[in-house]
């Protein structure tokens, strides 16, 4: 189970600040981030098995992110991969709701998903949020503020999108935010009654008990990602991998980028 907290014009000093970990079976084949040959402008970690990507970022000042949505029964791997959601997005040239819209058309074809999409490039800064899940809105932008996205709608109050999300807020300020968002991604605190909010939905209590870092043997979270978009345009993307152990998870390596 992914997840995701943002601040999206909510900060004196960022456009974007936004922390992220990839949950994965640890035997699906990825590369951490990179500089892609296929697509010289985008940097992010790429999928193997079908060449997507859970997040990536391009040059040209757009930042796309995507995760799975949690259904039981499960419906089915879809027609075409997620990962190909973010990645024609970066790669391409147009801006966040009209990409979203063109998306929309064609939702169907894949299986569950929440993808998140930013541009700051052009003359208006720009954010959306597509899900082929949401019963209602399907489409939004979302307002200026944090937010939080895991396998369920946008802001879903599951326990560890609040532990995250209330850090993301409190550092959204900071000179150098890097290392408490890691430290709150890195979390395995066991989760307390009291974090369960009182309108949760009880009828999958197993995310009511997920930490935001997940440590299992054969699924569990193999990368970090922390993005900040100063207002003067200048981006730091870092990622931390991490190989599961049984003495505990290991990172073993990361990746600083900065332009």
């Amino acid at each position: 189970m992914c997840l995701i907290a943002f601040a999206w014009q909510a900060s004196s000093r960022y456009r974007l600040l936004l922390a992220a970990n990839r949950d994965e079976f640890h035997d699906r084949p990825a590369l951490p981030a990179h500089w892609w040959s296929d697509l010289p402008a985008v940097y992010g970690g790429r999928d193997l098995n079908a060449g997507g990507t859970w997040l990536a970022i391009s040059r040209h000042g757009k930042l796309a992110a995507v995760t799975n949505y949690r259904e039981r029964p499960h419906r089915g791997p879809g027609e075409r991969s997620r990962g190909e959601l973010g990645a024609s997005f970066v790669a391409g040239d147009h801006p966040a709701t009209h990409h979203a819209r063109a998306l929309h058309a064609r939702a169907d074809r894949y299986a569950g998903f929440n993808l998140l999409l930013f541009d700051w490039a052009g003359a208006e800064l720009s954010c959306a949020y597509l899900s082929n899940r949401h019963p209602d809105a399907p489409l939004q932008e979302p307002a200026p503020g944090v937010h939080t996205l895991s396998n369920h709608l946008l802001d879903t109050r599951w326990p560890k999108s609040l532990r995250l999300g209330s850090v993301v807020e409190r550092v959204a300020d900071d000179h150098d935010p890097i290392e408490p968002l890691f430290q709150a991604l890195a979390d395995q605190r066991p989760v307390s009654p009291q974090e369960v909010p009182t309108d949760a939905d009880h009828t999958d209590p197993d995310v009511l008990t997920r930490t935001p870092f997940i440590f299992d043997a054969r699924y569990g979270t193999r990368a970090s990602t922390v993005v900040s978009v100063g207002h003067d345009g200048r981006v730091c993307f870092v990622e931390r991998a991490w190989q599961w152990s049984p003495d505990g998870a290991r990172c073993v390596g990361e990746r600083r980028l900065e332009f």
